[in-house]
């Protein structure tokens, strides 16, 4: 069975997240969407799980379902420590397969933090020694890090990361089999460090907010089932994952170098040129994803490793229609015309991936279905997102009839 899946979201108990993202809402727009399986996120938030489990009731083997759509257990924690003299604060995602295993691990991570203050708490624990707590807890039970480039919260992160996963993991790290790629890079990008080869790459949203759910995303053709699921990633089985859904690297919040602040924007290459200092300030810049990709890789831009998951780089159709109206992508315009494309093709992704040019021009915009079109082959412009401001997609500009995004 073909899906997809966003393994990655967040509840209303986390901190700055929208009060909408409840269980029904969520499943409202995964709905919409064409997600077939997503995260509950935030399981280690009681007043979350209590929700969770009225809810949600029992669907295929370890899944649960509400309004036709399935949910996996997940939760992301900040794992905040010193490890070889160095400040370390590291995103992990953790996928139960059931509300048991469920209170196990929170009756054990409640010992190194608060999980009532916030939906992603901050836990002061080793991330090797969690792997190997949770483990004990079942060795069904999956650990992937999330958005493993980020500059300030991540496995690779610049400022609180490690150079490599051994360092993070050390003997354990055998037991993490995939990673998240996060909206600042996508596979081409992690493909440049060969000790990734090993990995299965996944991409998910984070999504703080119903419309952000599926910006990234997996497509598996297996069975609905968690532990099928766990066995395609630890086994990165190209079979059953067909591919992951990207955006831009460009867009992403961290994707060049920066410091906000300033409103400075760099290139690796510029920054590098400056010695990393911001020319306006004088003090250091955010470093980006692409900055260090570039510092920690071993192989040449462009390389493909043949047993790699293939990826699509999408742009999201409420991004492409508010690009087409030079409006918001949240302004109620930009609903009403996303609603309309949804009541006649069915789902989000079915229009960005699959419906003809033509059936969406006779349908109803033939403007949108050029912008669907030059996102599908690439013709668009972004300026770079850097120091949390995220890029901007240029579709309809007159110079993105001609050029072809380079992402590097």
């Amino acid at each position: 069975m073909k899906f997809i899946a966003d393994f990655h979201i967040h509840s209303k108990y986390s901190r700055a997240t929208s009060k909408e993202m409840l269980v029904e809402p969520i499943a409202d727009v995964c709905r919409s969407k064409g997600i077939q399986l997503v995260g509950t996120g935030d399981f280690t938030h009681p007043k979350w799980v209590e929700e969770l489990k009225e809810k949600l009731k029992p669907s295929a083997e370890g899944l649960f379902e509400c309004n036709g759509v399935n949910f996996l257990l997940t939760a992301e924690v900040n794992n905040t420590y010193t490890k070889n003299g160095k400040l370390r604060r590291i995103h992990n995602l953790i996928f139960a397969p059931g509300f048991k295993e469920v209170e196990s691990i929170n009756k054990k991570l409640q010992s190194y933090g608060n999980l009532v203050v916030d939906g992603r708490p901050t836990l002061s624990i080793d991330s090797k020694n969690m792997v190997e707590l949770l483990l004990a807890i079942s060795e069904d039970i999956l650990i992937i890090p999330g958005h493993i480039w980020t500059p300030w919260f991540s496995l690779f992160g610049a400022n609180s990361g490690f150079d490599s996963i051994e360092e993070c993991f050390e003997d354990l790290t055998t037991n993490i089999y995939g990673l998240e790629t996060g909206l600042s890079s996508d596979p081409a990008m992690n493909w440049m460090l060969s000790s990734l080869d090993r990995f299965t790459l996944v991409s998910n949203s984070d999504a703080h907010s119903p419309s952000r759910i599926g910006r990234e995303a997996n497509c598996f053709d297996c069975r609905l089932s968690y532990y099928e699921i766990c066995d395609v990633i630890r086994k990165k089985d190209r079979k059953r994952f067909l591919f992951t859904i990207e955006f831009y690297p460009e867009e992403g919040k961290y994707h060049y170098d920066g410091h906000r602040k300033c409103g400075v924007r760099s290139s690796p290459s510029e920054a590098i040129a400056n010695n990393d200092i911001c020319p306006i300030c004088g003090r250091r810049l955010t470093i980006g994803v692409l900055h260090r990709v570039q510092l920690l890789s071993d192989r040449k831009e462009g390389y493909t490793h043949p047993d790699a998951i293939p990826f699509k780089r999408l742009v999201p159709l409420q991004e492409i229609i508010a690009d087409l109206l030079k409006v918001g992508k949240d302004t109620q315009v930009v609903h009403t015309k996303y609603e309309k494309l949804i009541q006649t093709f069915k789902t989000e992704f079915n229009i960005l991936l699959d419906v003809p040019y033509e059936d969406i021009e006779k349908g109803s915009d033939p403007k949108i279905a050029e912008g669907i079109k030059r996102v599908r082959e690439g013709r668009i412009r972004v300026e770079p997102g850097y120091d949390g401001v995220y890029g901007e997609i240029k579709i309809f500009d007159e110079d993105s009839k001609t050029e072809q995004i380079d992402l590097f």
